[in-house]
């Protein structure tokens, strides 16, 4: 009986080794470089390095930032998940480890002198005893590494939590820097809009008195008019811009709707002087995501190495140990002492499939979380690439948009003064007038977009989680 029991349990400890995989991370293949990087030979050096409040200098939005890394919901339901993750690490790693409870009783009891069992007329109809007891509840040894792999995976599930978190304060920082950029463009269309207006309505005022004097006609006069009502039209809207932008910046910083303090204009924001990618082989370790959807993958590879050892015998153990009495003064002496060990082994035989069930379940849904694990990763280098080319594009837009602001800024100046000289009419001032404003509204949304692109970047590359 020994040898078939050793025989056994060297079989069960083969077939255990055997079915153990260890974790490889899956190979996936990465460029050699980012597209459109501005360096042509990069190297370690990224921006995701730099502190988020070194990459955005406006002491108003960093002091939203912070007001969002403390009340915005999303973080904190990150933070809950973090600590629901590490209860249940909590829970399942106490499996591994035995649960003694100490229990004690007392009972007393009367019996009739004419029941089924007589009793004498000295002695006593009642009767008091008790136990005092350690018991060993049932405990699995855990010979085949089954509690030790589910602890595992309960572990890597809160490191993909952790991870997760960190995903998000990254996207917090985007988000609300993005944000405060829409208001800030919204802010400076409002002044282009307001400084037009101004400048039709001086306009109208000089062609109303021509035409009083004779000097104009009544279509130039109507013809300024369209250009105020224009420059009128478009500052309500804009307004209600700002409003509802304001709105979504407070609910994303975690207070109720209301205003926004403001700190530099959009012309005045400090951005990084270059903005370098680094290796693209490293954003597999410095994106969050990417390590979260990895932590998650080592998880479920766990769950199927706790499935499969579910074939093999459970070794538990129930024992108690105490004092056990009729008479309560003498309760603790030596020779009232009680204990009891029971040894148990349970091997599964027949379970209807169930066992090769969770295993093709597990294995199933560890190949669904490495699917993911690679789309993350695909995902991360597309969101990369478009940023570095919206970065670039952006900056020559911006570019171009300037010269030709200042373009139509002298050509506005010189058909005015063409104009009130008599050499050429009224119209060709006005048209002037009109691209001028949409230029400079398009510059405006240039340079939003510049600074948005550099935004994109930061986060694509999983900066902005390293407070």
């Amino acid at each position: 009986m020994k040898r078939t029991v050793i025989f056994l349990l060297i079989v069960s400890l083969t077939q255990s080794f055997a079915l153990a995989q260890k974790y490889q991370r899956p190979q996936v293949e990465t460029p050699k470089a980012y597209r459109a990087d501005p360096n042509p030979t990069p190297d370690a050096q990224t921006l995701a390095d730099t502190k988020w409040f070194e990459v955005f200098k406006d002491e108003k939005l960093q002091d939203l930032v912070r007001e969002a890394l403390v009340h915005n919901y999303d973080l904190r339901e990150a933070v809950a998940r973090i600590d629901l993750a590490r209860a249940n690490l909590g829970l399942t790693r106490s499996e591994q480890l035995p649960t003694i409870v100490g229990s004690a009783d007392v009972v007393t009891e009367g019996r009739s002198r004419s029941g089924q069992f007589d009793i004498p007329e000295p002695a006593s109809r009642e009767r008091t005893f008790g136990s005092v007891l350690l018991n060993l509840l049932t405990f699995e040894l855990d010979i085949w590494g089954r509690l030790r792999k589910q602890t595992q995976a309960a572990r890597a599930d809160l490191l993909a939590t952790e991870e997760a978190r960190k995903a998000v304060l990254t996207t917090i920082v985007g988000e609300v820097a993005a944000s405060y950029f829409n208001l800030r463009e919204l802010d400076f269309e409002l002044e282009i809009a307001k400084r037009t207006l101004a400048s039709r309505q001086e306009s109208l005022r000089i062609i109303t008195l021509r035409a009083e004097r004779g000097i104009a006609n009544r279509l130039e006069v109507r013809q300024a008019e369209e250009l105020v009502y224009n420059a009128t039209e478009v500052i309500p809207a804009t307004e209600m811009g700002i409003a509802h932008q304001e709105n979504f910046l407070s609910v994303l910083i975690g207070r109720n709707a209301g205003p926004i303090t403001r700190g530099l204009a959009l012309t005045e924001e400090e951005m990084p002087p270059n903005v370098p990618a680094g290796l693209p082989s490293d954003l597999i370790e410095r994106r969050p995501d990417i390590r979260s959807a990895e932590q998650s993958l080592i998880a479920a590879g766990a769950r199927i190495e706790v499935a499969r050892k579910a074939y093999l015998p459970r070794i538990s153990l129930t024992a108690f140990l105490g004092f056990e009495s009729t008479s309560l003064s003498d309760l603790f002496k030596p020779s009232h002492s009680v204990w009891g060990f029971i040894p148990q082994i349970t091997q599964p035989i027949f379970t209807g499939g169930r066992l090769k069930s969770n295993v093709r379940f597990s294995q199933a849904q560890r190949d669904l979380l490495l699917v993911n694990y690679e789309r993350t990763i695909q995902t991360a280098f597309r969101e990369v690439f478009d940023s570095l080319i919206a970065h670039g594009k952006t900056r020559e837009v911006s570019a171009q948009r300037e010269l030709l602001v200042e373009t139509l800024r002298d050509r506005s100046r010189l058909a005015y003064m063409r104009y009130t000289g008599g050499v050429s009419n009224l119209l060709e001032a006005l048209d002037a007038d009109r691209e001028l404003f949409d230029a400079e509204l398009s510059l405006a949304q240039a340079r939003r977009d510049e600074l948005l692109s550099v935004v994109a970047l930061y986060k694509s590359l999983g900066g902005g989680w390293q407070l």
